[in-house]
Order: structure tokens, then sequence, then C-alpha cells
């Protein structure tokens, strides 16, 4: 095990400027990454607030200093303790298109309501925080509960989920999910019932409130306090299958994150339900059809490898991947290197792969990467689905809509259950080597997340790019019988991968699949930090 010296400068890189700013004074001021990672998610929930926030759950891997490998902390949303495997059965009209949840009759498992699950943010964040930070609890929350009352400008990629239209035919858009709630429609829409526009100065003093409460009393206190008795009474009067029973109930489950290697570098992510064994059987696979002569990082050959790499990590995902505390989730299998060559056998041969279908999920999801100069790395990834829509009114949050990419039928892994959590794409990964961190990185993109992050690894470990390289470059995407690819892919490029698989050449030049955020530490201790170009964020040194 070696010792890691200091690092020339701490990094902090975020898809919002809001929060790399805030991340940043914390660093200046003695914080550590841990402190600025809760600081910059806690200012994420207020100008994202689609995205992330107290409502909502998430994942992190942390490598700390000194220790022999990764750690991690999952604070899912669960189901509530209303709901059953079949409540919804009747209801299912058929599977996302798109690849998008389910489509149920009169979205009731995605906006509103019926779509909450036990919010677990707030759990993780003071878990993350009594372990590894610094700084008081309460002054993580100043920087976040400062914007909300004092307002800040709505960012170009924030105002866009506004515009979308529904996921999926049968869906519901982002602006009817806000619609259809009065205290949501109050608090987010002008007053002539539009959403706001890019640079159009917005504020959300309940939510500052909100913030400066749990800061003041703490995570117990929205589980088991004032704020947990708030929230139930309007929950349960609503419909809602969360009780207060269920809030006090929440516990963090177990989390250790899964390990794989790749030419030497060791890669820590995050256990199922996430995405994080689905990343490691890609590299795997990858690992082993990568030594043909003459592949290139964007030769049509080396593309069609990858998709079906991906193709085949998923064939095996979707039908095993669920919360382990209820289901026995297959992890070392879909792992190893036998899997691997099982599935490098039936790609050289030009075998059909088959993917059964499985939730993408919800690209409305943020991501914050840091390391400080001491070496503590964190990589935290946290949402809120695509966002019920539902506010407590006088709290001024969002609660997530978790309850969509939950099986709507009984007997599946992913089916509904009390106490469990859905599936997620979720990667927050670090690479080290020798024990020190290399590569710290993940992404908001739901199950993009996935062939994402798997791409910018194999971009910095198998290419040797530079990490900025390794971001920018364009990508694809491959989860079932389509290969989608970026549109800055020449279009011959794309015409010959179509040639041995169907695919596409996507409207996205950059984004669209997933926002990767990564930073690299060479030999030496330098720091590298690449905000990805498809949203609005940004890189610091400090």
């Amino acid at each position: 095990m070696q010792v890691q010296a200091p690092l020339a400068q701490g990094m902090i890189c975020a898809p919002q400027p809001y929060a790399v700013d805030a991340a940043v004074d914390v660093l200046e001021r003695g914080g550590n990454a841990m402190d600025a990672a809760i600081t910059a998610g806690l200012v994420q929930g207020v100008v994202s607030p689609h995205m992330c926030g107290l409502g909502g759950y998430l994942v992190a891997t942390i490598h700390q200093p000194g220790s022999s490998a990764p750690e991690s902390v999952d604070g899912p949303a669960v189901a509530g303790s209303g709901t059953t495997p079949d409540m919804w059965a009747d209801r299912f009209e058929r599977f996302g298109p798109t690849g998008w949840g389910y489509i149920l009759r009169d979205q009731v498992n995605d906006c509103g309501y019926t779509s909450i699950c036990v919010p677990g943010s707030v759990k993780g964040l003071d878990h993350m925080h009594r372990k590894w930070g610094s700084l008081p609890w309460a002054d993580l929350f100043e920087p976040a509960a400062d914007l909300a009352e004092g307002g800040w400008r709505m960012m170009d990629r924030t105002a866009r989920v506004w515009q979308r239209w529904p996921e999926a035919p049968g869906g519901i858009s982002p602006l009817e999910v806000v619609q259809r709630n009065p205290e949501a429609s109050r608090i987010f829409l002008t007053k002539t019932g539009k959403p706001p526009l890019v640079n159009q100065p917005v504020s959300n003093p309940d939510y500052g409130t909100s913030l400066r409460h749990v800061a003041k009393f703490g995570a117990e206190d929205f589980y088991r306090g004032e704020m947990k008795e708030r929230m139930a009474a309007n929950l349960e009067a609503n419909g809602s299958f969360v009780t207060a029973g269920d809030l006090e109930a929440y516990a963090l489950p177990p989390s250790v994150p899964v390990c794989g290697s790749f030419k030497g570098w060791d890669v820590s992510t995050s256990a199922p339900p996430h995405g994080g064994a689905t990343v490691v059987a890609i590299l795997n696979i990858m690992e082993r059809l990568c030594t043909e002569p003459g592949l290139e990082p964007a030769s049509p050959r080396y593309l069609y490898l990858l998709a079906m790499a991906m193709k085949a990590a998923f064939a095996d995902r979707n039908p095993h991947m669920a919360d382990p505390e209820f289901e026995e989730v297959p992890t070392d299998w879909m792992m190893d290197p036998a899997r691997a060559d099982h599935w490098v056998d039936i790609i050289q041969r030009g075998d059909p792969i088959k993917v059964s279908f499985q939730p993408q999920g919800s690209q409305d999801t943020t991501h914050v990467s840091v390391v400080d100069r001491q070496g503590l790395s964190v990589s935290l990834t946290h949402s809120l689905g695509s966002a019920s829509g539902v506010v407590t009114p006088g709290l001024g949050f969002m609660y997530n809509n978790s309850m969509v990419n939950f099986h709507p039928l009984p007997g599946h892994p992913n089916s509904i259950a009390p106490g469990k959590g859905r599936t997620t794409g979720m990667s927050p990964t670090i690479v080290t080597r020798g024990g020190l961190p290399r590569l710290i990185l993940g992404a908001p993109g739901s199950t993009m997340i996935i062939t994402s992050v798997a791409q910018v690894l194999l971009n910095t470990l198998l290419w040797n790019m530079n990490v900025e390289e390794a971001v920018n470059a364009p990508r694809l995407d491959c989860q079932g019988d389509l290969i989608r690819m970026h549109a800055r892919f020449p279009r011959q490029t794309v015409e010959r991968v179509a040639n041995m698989h169907p695919a596409e050449r996507t409207g996205y030049s950059r984004g669209g699949f997933a926002i990767v955020h990564a930073i690299a530490i060479d030999k030496a201790g330098s720091v590298t930090g690449v905000a990805d170009p498809g949203a609005d964020g940004m890189a610091v040194a400090v």
C-alpha cells in the first residue's frame, strides 16, 4: 500500500456552476472533499429542482487516504408500506417504447403522490458527513439555503427540462408533472403559468427554510421529528403509499462497492441495484475483445465490438438486477471472467444477443466529483428520478417518483414490495492503482450512465487518452436492438457500423446519453478535472 503524498491541488466538477462555486468555497476555508460534495449536492437540489433534493436518493463511492480500497454509501428511495406487488397489474398498458419506464393508466407510477418512495438522500448525506466530514453539519447547508432565499439565474439545462416532451407516448412531460400539483405550480411556474426561462431570476424561500431546519435539527428530524410529521400528514392525506412509520423506520442498507480490474487498474463502483456491476462486465468483455489487431478508438470495428459488449452486459443485467435485500442478484456471475469469455465467443461468431426489457430510468439525475489535496475522493450521484411533482405545502422541495421504475407486474426480481429499492443506472466510480486514486467519475443519464462511464474508462485506460479527450470523445449507447451514436460520428462510420448491426446517428452532438464529470490524478499528484460539455457545468481547481 502506497502512501498518498499531498496533491498539487484539489478539484471539484459538477453540472451546475452554482454547486461548484459553493464547493470551492468549502475547500478554500479548510473543508475536505466530503464537506465539498455534500455542500455541492445541497446546492444542486436548489438550482436543479427536478433532478435532486431532500426528497431524493443517492449512491456514492468514497476513497479515503490510507485505506486499502474505496467504500460506498447507498441511500435508496424505497417503496412505501402501502404497496403490493400486484397493485398496478390492472393498470399496466405497455413497456416504455423508448426504454423509459412502464406506461400505466393515468400515470399513477410516474407523477403525483402514488409515485413517491421513501426518500433516502438526507439519511445518506448524514452518514457520509458523520463518517468523513470535517466541518459542522449546519455549515454545509448555508450556501444552498442562502441561494434558495436570495435567488439565482435559471441555467440552460434545467430550463430545457421544463420544455421537454414526455419521455414516451402515454407518459407525461415535466411541465405537466408540476402543473398537476398546486404547490409545485406556485413555486416553480411564473404568474402566467409558464416555466422559467434561461437567465430568469428565480427563488424558493420555502426550500431555504427547510434546509435551515434540517441544518439545525439534523437528519433525525427529517425522519422522526417535526419535518417528518409535516411530510407524513400531507402524503397520507393524498393517497401516498409512504407513511409516518415508513419514514421513522428508514435505514441505510449495507453497501460495499463492486470491484473489478482492467489492465492492472482497480475499478470500484456501485453495487446492485445500481449500475456498477454492468460497467465492470463491459470492461471485462472489452479487455478480451480488444486483442484484435488494427483496432482504433474511432474505427467501425471497435465501435461495433463496444456496442456488442454493452448489449451483452445488459442481456445479463436486465433479467436479474434488483434490490439485493429482497432478491439474490448474481453479481459475481455477471462480472466473472468466464462469463466475459462466453460473450466474447458469441460476439466474435456474430451470433445474435437477446436483451429483455428493463426500464432505462430518467436522465434527470445529477452528479458531483471531488478530490481534496489530501486525496480524499468522492464520487456522488443523486436523483429524484424524474420527480413526482409533489411539494408538501411550505417545504419547497419535490419528492422522487421512484415507483416508476419498479416492474408493475408481480413475479419479476424488480417487482414492487414494501421497503424495496428499485434498479438504477447510477455508477459513481473510482479507479485506483497501488491503492491510490487515479480517476474519479460519474454521471447523470439513467442506464446510459453505465455505457458512458464505461466509454470514458476505456478511453483513458485502454486508449491512453487524457481525461479531457476521454470525456469529450463522441459516444454511443447500445442496450438492445439499436446502436445509438452521437452526431459527431462521421456518416460513413455510422453506415459501416450499421452494416454489422442496426445503428443510427442521433440528433445529439454532445450529451443526450449521459453527462460525465471526471477528475484524473497522475503519478506526480497533478490533478485535472473535466465537466462534460453537454451540460452547463465546470471543473475548478482549489
